[in-house]
């Protein structure tokens, strides 16, 4: 049997070759429950997605431990061969990958498209830091008593990995998950998100399919469904070497809390800001808003949120973004024009729509959109946006950008720094001293100059600084992350000649 994924209005069937049930040890194993998967944009039927439980998440571990010491022993060429391989099965896929990922998401084709992309350059850079697993010698002979010790330290694996992965992104995000993990020599169970599962089911399908190839253990890589309390099963089992999770703030510090000792990895929210200074390119600012604010309907924890301009040029900002918004093309995310389309349920609709509300109440304008068509909200421009309001201090995950303007660049820059997150923020400028002032002083652990803080290479360290997160993705980073050193000292017996 395989899962079927229904047509969508007129849609090809897609992922049919991932077998019924979840992922566990060597087989698929029949799930308890199972779940609808909708269409966000119209409520259609995508898939009936299995659903497991802890008893599922405890055997999953189960098996992950038992094959943990042999994974860990893979020789590099066969976890290279392992990814490279599905690498080219998800490349032969991609259109099919593409339509999956609009029909679970919601997300604008576009974005889907870049998805996948980046997906496949993950697997690939993952694939290539196998090679780059190593460590170097240390002289310990700088101390009298290291006199005739030999040293040098090694990486090892962490042992067993848990990756939870939000909705937004479903494969990216467990790719940054399994992957590294994979290439570190450690088994790894993925849990996604339970609105959006069959994509990253696909992937571990494929995986493991690759693994069986190469002759390595397939219950290297497991996946296990569910909802918060399959999430602590796996998380707080004192068996588990480390938990990569990528979500909210208010969950990523709860699973920090429970899991203790355990390393945990943190990719949280974010409400990245956007600096206009004076002598900026307003036309290229204007649009980095629209470009940087609205990708993904605004479902990106390193979108758009906060747009910080200096009070001289706050006016001919305002309007070019405006005019810029009105062009934004709304509706059915399988339209390769259409870039904001409905968020991921109606829940989430529903908060936006309260947020906007309350910004509006507390004396903020709404210089563009706002209003809900077909599901769908508008592109959202506020400008005037004081503390404290939602849209401005916390995440909004959604198609809404808050205009502030403040008056020079020290207190833009301060501004940026006054949040309890910090992921990644842009200045806008043609001043390289400012430029170099923002990477010295803005909180962050990304500074971006003349580009979205959006921007990401899948290759760079990703992460953040307070409330945005511990700990750094991108196959390199994350490798470091899952691997421990083993140092060894090693004193030379002496023989007489």
């Amino acid at each position: 049997m395989t899962t079927h994924v229904e047509p969508v209005s007129g849609d090809s069937p897609v992922g049919r070759e991932f077998p019924e049930g979840l992922p566990i040890g060597d087989n698929w194993v029949a799930a308890p429950a199972a779940e609808d998967v909708r269409f966000p944009y119209d409520g259609t039927l995508v898939a009936r997605a299995p659903v497991g439980d802890t008893g599922l998440a405890r055997r999953a571990v189960d098996e992950a431990v038992a094959v943990r010491e042999r994974v860990g022993r893979l020789p590099s060429h066969t976890r290279r061969a392992a990814l490279l391989a599905t690498h080219e099965a998800i490349a032969s896929r991609r259109a099919d990958f593409e339509r999956l990922l609009v029909l679970e998401t919601g997300k604008p084709l576009v974005d889907c498209r870049v998805e996948v992309e980046r997906t496949l350059l993950t697997l690939l850079t993952a694939a290539e830091e196998v090679a780059r697993l190593h460590g170097e010698t240390v002289p310990l002979d700088l101390l009298p008593s290291g006199e005739g010790l030999f040293g040098f330290w090694t990486r090892r694996p962490i042992g067993v990995v848990v990756g939870i992965a939000g909705f937004n992104y479903p494969l990216l995000l467990a790719a940054h998950k399994i992957a590294p993990s994979l290439a570190a020599g450690c088994p790894v169970i993925a849990k996604p998100a339970p609105q959006t599962p069959l994509a990253t089911l696909w992937l571990v399908h494929l995986l493991r399919e690759a693994l069986r190839a190469v002759g390595a253990p397939v219950a290297a890589v497991q996946l296990v469904t569910g909802g918060p309390e399959v999430g602590a099963a796996l998380t707080t089992d004192r068996r588990i070497g480390a938990v990569s999770f990528t979500g909210s703030a208010a969950v990523g510090h709860q699973i920090a809390r429970d899991a203790a000792p355990t390393k945990v990895l943190l990719e949280l929210g974010s409400n990245a800001a956007l600096v206009v200074a004076a002598d900026a390119d307003l036309d290229a600012a204007a649009d980095a808003v629209v470009r940087g604010g609205y990708y993904a309907s605004g479902q990106a924890c390193i979108s758009v949120q906060r747009v910080i301009v200096v009070d001289a040029v706050r006016k001919e900002f305002v309007a070019r973004l405006t005019e810029r918004v009105a062009q934004v093309v709304v509706g059915d995310p399988r339209d390769p024009a259409t870039r904001v389309s409905a968020l991921i349920d109606e829940r989430s609709t529903k908060r936006v729509c309260a947020w906007l509300e309350e910004a509006v109440e507390a004396g903020a304008s709404l210089a563009a959109g706002g209003r809900v068509t077909d599901g769908v909200i508008e592109p959202a421009v506020l400008v005037d946006v004081d503390r404290p309001l939602a849209v401005w201090d916390e995440e909004v995950f959604g198609p809404v950008v808050a205009v502030r303007s403040v008056p020079d660049l020290r207190t833009a820059f301060d501004v940026v720094n006054d949040s309890r997150y910090g992921l990644h923020a842009s200045v806008y400028t043609s001043a390289l001293d400012t430029a170099f002032a923002a990477l010295d002083r803005l909180e962050v652990g990304g500074v971006v100059i003349n580009e979205v803080p959006g921007f990401r290479s899948d290759v760079m360290p990703y992460g953040g600084v307070k409330d945005s997160g511990a700990g750094r993705e991108g196959p390199r980073f994350a490798i470091e992350e899952l691997t421990v050193t083993r140092m060894a000292v090693i004193r030379p017996t002496t023989t007489k000649p």
